[in-house]
């Protein structure tokens, strides 16, 4: 398959001109890392199983798009589904991440000559970047998933590299072995303590918080905690999962609720946001309130939000348009609704949230406190 075009194509746009990224993306081929893949196709009601080799055309243009490729739903992997097939539900649990994420990752990581570095495997088109980077010898790729690991490193060879692979929690440990580098493509809600155990002195760690928008990178100190920062670009994963699929943690009965439930009736003074759409009002509350999930529907000309955690509290809200008076309905133990609205009258004061460029300070045992102007948090 004539290939070669497209990752010149995709290197250039990702990475900057002459760099030896876009070396790394021009000479390495992403369509054998995804072979199938899940679209998600308006009209079909949920995703459909695409079969690269049914349609290379179509196979080609995907895998050297800068876009992320989910490959797996649930616990089915694209690998295993039938072609055409439409799946309706379930979250998404493994993809090859788009490009430009992935390298973005890799330069917070500040990669130098002979660095050993750790990297999250998924469908192992990013390890087989961070070999091109760095060398095989020098880069180990773990993931919980038996499966992801025994295709990545089936596929990684035969494009000729051979990294160290192993199945692995990456969250739990042991890690298996000694590294200058960890990059983590899944989000961690707090940084694991294994990870600065197997940190060598002054090695980095890049990552992102778990429900954010927050890119995550230090370097580990003398004492075994670590010091850095949180980027001013953004970024969000897959969270970390320890089993075949993520366990739901907002029962239906809260959800119920939230679509139906009177609770205390209120008008926002601020205009109807969907939380997930704003990476900064995201990332503070999250930091401020572990677990939200989001919803929203639009229907008869109403737009309404949902939020929902797992201890009960519920919020909906809604508006006629995104530019009118927002009522707002409350219940369960705590308030959702009105931490957001604070946080939407410092946006609206200051003209920034102090998510970005933080300091981060991490204990030996992985506590972690971003610190900014004034304003701290502790994952």
């Amino acid at each position: 398959m004539e290939w070669e075009t497209y990752a010149q194509r995709l290197g250039a746009r990702v990475a900057r001109p002459g760099s030896p990224w876009e070396a790394a993306v021009a000479e390495t081929p992403r369509h054998p890392f995804v072979p199938r893949w899940y679209e998600w196709v308006p009209g079909a009601d949920g995703r459909v199983v695409r079969d690269g080799a049914a349609d290379p055309g179509s196979w080609l243009d995907a895998a050297y798009s800068d876009t992320t490729l989910v490959t797996r739903v649930g616990s089915l992997h694209a690998d295993h589904a039938e072609p055409g097939a439409v799946v309706t539900a379930g979250s998404s649990t493994s993809s090859s991440t788009l490009p430009s994420l992935v390298l973005g990752m890799y330069r917070h990581a500040d990669f130098t000559d002979g660095c050993r570095t750790l990297v999250t495997t998924g469908t192992g088109y990013g390890t087989a970047l961070a070999c091109r980077y760095l060398g095989a010898d020098r880069v180990t790729s773990v993931d919980i998933d038996p499966y992801l690991v025994e295709a990545a490193t089936d596929r990684l060879a035969t494009i000729g590299l051979r990294p160290e692979t192993a199945v692995c929690d990456l969250t739990q440990g042991p890690l298996p072995g000694e590294f200058d580098r960890i990059v983590s493509t899944v989000s961690v809600p707090t940084i694991p303590a294994p990870w600065l155990e197997a940190l060598r002195p002054h090695g980095r760690l890049v990552t992102t918080i778990t429900g954010t928008g927050l890119i995550l990178y230090a370097d580990k100190t003398p004492d075994g905690g670590a010091v850095g920062y949180t980027a001013f670009d953004s970024a969000s994963f897959m969270a970390a999962r320890h089993g075949d699929d993520y366990e739901e943690t907002v029962p239906a009965s809260v959800w119920t609720d939230a679509e139906s439930g009177d609770g205390e009736e209120s008008i926002s003074r601020h205009l109807l946001v969907y939380v997930p759409d704003t990476y900064n009002i995201r990332s503070m509350l999250q930091l401020q309130i572990p677990g939200i999930e989001h919803r929203r529907q639009s229907r008869d000309g109403i737009h309404t939000v949902f939020m929902a955690h797992p201890d009960g509290s519920w919020v909906r809200a809604h508006a006629a348009s995104y530019q009118e008076h927002v009522t707002v309905h409350q219940g369960g133990p705590r308030r959702l609704w009105d931490p957001l609205e604070s946080i939407l009258d410092r946006l609206n004061w200051v003209g920034e949230l102090p998510v970005y460029g933080a300091r981060v300070t991490i204990t030996p045992d992985g506590e972690t406190t971003l610190a900014r102007a004034g304003w701290t948090a502790t994952l």
